[in-house]
């Protein structure tokens, strides 16, 4: 008989704390992007959160080994009081972890130092008006990122 394929995956989760702006939109249809920086202009349509506690460059090795994978599938969930939003996307190969600034979610299969996830389902503009209206009130958020691979 030959050997059956597991469906078995190992995960591994990070999260980041940030927090929302009166400038938060929400409105780029290809990306969606948390910061640590402090401010946010209206130039910044991609941008939910500002002032995270963690940067990719902070990230577990072992997470950053498991984006890597070939057949890495990522979750974010974004948590804005007792609303959640979901975006799900893959990893890949050339995801570095190396930005110390920011993070971004790329609907795209394009990657620089601040992607962490491509192919993803959701951009910032697909995200609920209501969660944005909250995070453009000012309020917490909180971004959970978990990677999973087959363990075989």
């Amino acid at each position: 008989m030959p050997p059956q394929e597991s469906d078995e995956r190992t995960g591994y989760t990070e999260c980041i704390h940030a927090c929302g702006h009166t400038n938060v939109q929400a409105a780029h249809a290809s990306t969606l992007e948390i910061t640590t920086d402090d401010y946010l202009t209206p130039a910044g349509d991609c941008i939910v959160g500002i002032k995270a506690d963690r940067a990719p460059s902070s990230f577990a090795p072992a997470f950053v080994a498991a984006c890597q994978h070939v057949d890495a599938q990522i979750e974010l969930a974004l948590t804005v009081g007792s609303r959640t939003a979901t975006v799900v996307g893959r990893g890949d190969p050339s995801l570095t972890f190396e930005s110390d600034r920011s993070l971004v979610v790329r609907t795209s299969e394009y990657v620089d130092d601040r992607t962490v996830m491509v192919e993803a389902d959701t951009a910032a503009t697909d995200l609920p008006r209501s969660l944005v209206s909250a995070l453009a009130d000012g309020a917490s958020l909180t971004a959970t990122l978990r990677v999973e691979v087959p363990t075989t």
